[in-house]
């Protein structure tokens, strides 16, 4: 069983102002997407291609105009309460901004225990103990629980979003450019914390993103979209290669080579699987 499908995703906005006929601007078009527990599926693309706009409407954030979107082969829509409860529970998100995604007036205790609060029935002293064992597990200490968002660095406040994140051990988190606005070391350590935790938890995850490298490091299965539609689409990494879409290429080729001076090497991809903490 998937965790959550997409189906037939159509989505649409118009442009215009008060007075005459909006142009409608489509964003996605028959887009189709499933997503394992324990899968990593990247969505490659530059920007404006739609696939924030795909993640928002994988949270229920934003309705499709056509499709569907089934969470356990149910129709999220369809949803009674309680089962409409379980699907909050169960689909978390990591956006790119991580002082944008929180409330600055709370510590990171209080950030990271918002979810359990909500969905969980625990005393204060509970709580507590376990928001200091998820800020242990995302490499923070027990004593940050403390500390308001302004007190960490980008790296520090972004676990801290991703010990919100898995608080509940859902079984799908959205990834929208999680490490974008990261320094390179600190991407390379965020993205390996989040594949051990994947691996530990059997979370499925959607990462979203414009970095090929990134990709090519956490991904299981990597989607290539363009225009609103996915374009490019391989179950084995090793396949990416055989990719010629144009718009594949455009990020490809927009890699910077290791060394200024040094030329990128023709058909290489830029970041080797066997990097990835498996």
């Amino acid at each position: 069983m998937n965790v959550l499908e997409l189906k037939g995703i159509d989505k649409s906005y118009h442009r215009g102002g008060f007075w005459g006929n909006r142009a409608k601007f489509e964003v996605l078009k028959d887009v189709n997407l499933a997503l394992q527990a324990g899968s990593c599926v990247g969505l490659l693309g530059r920007s404006g291609s739609g696939k924030s706009t795909l993640g928002r409407i994988a949270l229920n954030l934003e309705a499709p105009d056509a499709g569907e979107v089934l969470y356990q082969d149910r129709p999220v829509k369809s949803l009674n309460r309680a089962e409409y409860q379980d699907f909050r529970r169960n689909v978390q998100v990591v956006f790119q901004n991580p002082l944008g995604s929180v409330n600055p007036r709370f510590t990171a205790g209080q950030i990271v225990a918002e979810p359990l609060h909500n969905f969980e029935s625990l005393s204060p002293a509970q709580i507590k103990n376990r928001v200091g064992e998820l800020l242990e597990r995302v490499e923070l200490s027990a004593s940050d629980m403390g500390k308001y968002p302004h007190q960490f660095s980008g790296g520090e406040l972004q676990r801290v979003c991703i010990a919100r994140a898995i608080a509940l051990n859902p079984r799908l988190i959205v990834l929208d450019e999680a490490v974008s606005s990261l320094d390179m070391l600190v991407q390379l350590k965020i993205m390996d914390l989040l594949v051990r935790l994947k691996n530990e938890l059997g979370t499925a995850y959607l990462f979203i993103s414009h970095d090929i490298r990134v990709l090519m490091k956490m991904s299981d299965r990597l989607l290539v979209m363009h225009e609103g539609r996915l374009v490019e689409e391989a179950d084995n990494l090793e396949k990416v290669e055989a990719f010629t879409h144009e718009a594949f290429s455009e990020l490809m080729h927009s890699v910077l080579p290791p060394l200024p001076m040094e030329p990128p090497e023709k058909g290489a991809l830029p970041l080797e699987r066997r990097c990835s903490a498996n």
